[in-house]
């Protein structure tokens, strides 16, 4: 199988994509999100991995806009524990880091641990696992990166700390993304919808899904770009009834402008 990632082998993209489909596929390397749905769409990857929610950062919102934009569905999800550290050549301690590169969501998360560190200046870059090999392979002293244990082994790097994000209990949600297909599973569906514009329409959708016991585990507004000061919801519905499910949502497409199937898979969260 071929599957496109966000950054390189060791990133947590990577990690994610082995622990899903197993370590004997293909990984097609992209340093933006947005590259990715076309690889899937053209056939040069058959899904693609993409995070889309951090339990201490949240909403990744232009990955919301890149799924509902492109004609692929949400075929299934991954939530992975986070466990950042802190990364040199050999033989480097803190004390002679100057600067830290990092993807600017690992760099928010571990904030905290570099209050204690004035001396060391903080720079957003693409990806976590890519410092790591650019430090190696450029033989950059004064450089640290935040990234996976993984990338460290991979990559030949000391790791200086350990477990140096501010939240410990830290999670990142991925969704696979494929063409659309019949899923065999059916616990979870992400939908996006645009109310009327009426009192109360809101809570009319809430009332539709507590009716035919379908839960809503997020919801997430995103400004519709066309109409400034109109916005979409995304919404995650989860629930057992699959039938229950198809009637709850037969009920909410009476009472909204529009509404969009994002995908349909089985509910992965413990």
């Amino acid at each position: 199988m071929k599957i496109a990632i966000q950054g390189i082998r060791g990133s947590y993209h990577h990690i994610v994509a082995e622990n899903y489909f197993g370590q004997d596929n293909a990984f097609l390397e992209c340093m933006t999100f947005a590259e990715m749905p076309s690889l899937v769409l053209n056939g040069e990857a058959d899904v693609a991995v993409m995070a889309i929610e951090n339990s201490i950062a949240g909403a990744i919102l232009p990955n919301y806009a890149l799924i509902d934009e492109s004609s692929l569905s949400i075929a299934g999800e991954y939530y992975l524990p986070i466990h950042h550290n802190l990364m040199a050549l050999k033989g480097q301690k803190i004390a002679d880091v100057k600067e830290v590169y990092s993807h600017p969501m690992a760099l928010l998360q571990c904030r905290k641990f570099f209050n204690r560190y004035p001396h060391i200046h903080l720079v957003e870059d693409k990806d976590t696992a890519e410092v790591a090999r650019r430090i190696q392979e450029q033989q950059l002293k004064g450089v640290a990166a935040i990234a996976s244990s993984l990338a460290a082994e991979i990559y030949g790097l000391d790791v200086l700390a350990s477990e140096i994000q501010t939240i410990k209990d830290n999670h990142t949600r991925f969704v696979v993304l494929k063409k659309k297909e019949t899923p065999r599973v059916l616990t979870k569906a992400s939908l996006k919808f645009v109310l009327k514009d009426t009192s109360g329409s809101l809570g009319e959708v809430l009332m539709e899904l507590a009716k035919h016991q379908v839960n809503l585990s997020k919801i997430q507004s995103l400004p519709i770009i066309e109409k400034p000061w109109e916005y979409a919801f995304f919404a995650d519905l989860v629930f057992e009834d699959v039938q229950e499910y198809k009637n709850a949502l037969k009920d909410i497409n009476a009472k909204v402008s529009s509404c969009k199937i994002l995908g349909e898979y089985q509910n992965n969260y413990k």
